[in-house]
């Protein structure tokens, strides 16, 4: 049997989730924080913390008060002192465009068990438990929540040098796209427009430039990163930008099983099937910039590389869609190269 809550969403029976949604839909009161309650010692619990470019709301637990803070350097160290107090899990934090650097670089400095999660799955989550209401400290109550149900795993924090190196390649990405717009404009362009978009065109290219420049030592300074950027570009068909873009966008790789980085890349095939009817598989979510980066390779592949060549044309052969055939071969370019990334083997090795 099912109930609806006051928002119209169904609820199942069981007395836990019905207690927890409602308390979670309950108003959540915004007050100063309060670390310790009459000296006790809170142990394993889950902290969320929701993000905004002013505040930070965050809350003990599903059923804790919510509590602000400004999102400044002042109201970040006095979070992060408080939540020294306490025997953590997990302080779970959602991934809003940047605004939460600041706070999870702070957290990973104290060595505080500080887990970014994807918000479109919190969302998800919590409207699988009913709840459709939105504001800040009711979203840091669901990311406590999501926190003791998910277990969200907890991976290492990129160091300052990392955070440095994909600031510049997402700037790369960014002037990239300038330019491709640029560019399609000037196929229609006026004669009076026509060469001012093909100077900003120009300075766009020397920025790139510099920024290729930049990276490319940013890279070489890191022994461990050089070498496998250089072996990386051993595989025909993975050129100079696609070994950059996996170096500082995929650090998972040689880290990570077969399916694990396919799946975190966005190149694992996922099922859809219901009862008789098999769905088609098709890839989702993931890491765009290394999936567009092996894309891009794949092509080249198709043509140029010996291995990927031959699976290419048997995909064909079998009557596989040529988007569908160049995933697969995306996907065979990314368990190679993390297999080389995992063992230390050139291509040359790996295909001797």
């Amino acid at each position: 049997m099912e109930t609806a809550n006051k928002h119209g969403s169904p609820l199942h029976s069981c007395n836990e989730a019905r207690t927890v949604a409602w308390a979670l839909l309950g108003e959540a009161r915004i007050q100063e924080p309060e670390f310790c309650c009459d000296g006790e010692h809170i142990m394993g619990v889950h902290v969320g913390v929701d993000v905004s470019k002013h505040h930070l709301d965050w809350a003990i637990g599903a059923e804790g008060e919510a509590n602000r803070l400004p999102n400044s350097p002042a109201g970040v160290r006095r979070l992060v002192s408080g939540l020294r107090e306490l025997d953590l899990a997990s302080i779970v934090v959602e991934s809003t465009g940047g605004y939460e650097r600041l706070l999870t670089t702070a957290l990973a400095e104290a060595h505080l068990p500080v887990v970014l999660v994807n918000p479109w799955r919190v969302r998800r989550f919590g409207e699988g438990l009913g709840i459709l209401a939105k504001t800040d400290p009711l979203d840091a109550r669901v990311l406590a929540l999501y926190g003791e149900r998910a277990r969200p795993p907890r991976r290492p924090q990129a160091s300052r040098k990392q955070r440095e190196m994909a600031d510049l390649v997402r700037r790369r990405r960014q002037l990239i796209s300038i330019i491709v717009a640029e560019k399609s404009r000037l196929e229609t362009a006026s004669k009076a427009i026509r060469k001012d978009i093909e100077a900003v065109v120009r300075m766009l290219e020397r920025r790139v430039a510099k920024l290729d420049e930049k990276i490319d030592r940013a890279i070489q300074d890191d022994d461990e990163k050089a070498a496998l950027w250089s072996r990386l570009q051993s595989v025909p068909s993975v050129g100079p930008g696609v070994a950059r873009a996996l170096v500082v966008d995929l650090p998972e790789l040689g880290q990570l099983t077969r399916r694990q980085i396919c799946s975190l890349v966005g190149l694992a095939p996922f099922a859809k099937d219901s009862g008789k009817k098999i769905g088609a598989r098709r890839i989702r979510a993931g890491r765009a910039a290394p999936r567009s980066a092996l894309y891009l390779a794949a092509m080249n592949g198709a043509r140029f590389n010996p291995v990927l060549k031959r699976m290419y044309e048997r995909l064909l052969d079998a009557g596989k869609p040529k988007k569908v055939a160049l995933v697969a071969l995306a996907r065979k370019l990314l368990t190679i190269l993390n297999a080389m990334a995992r063992d230390g083997k050139d291509w040359q090795e790996v295909h001797a």
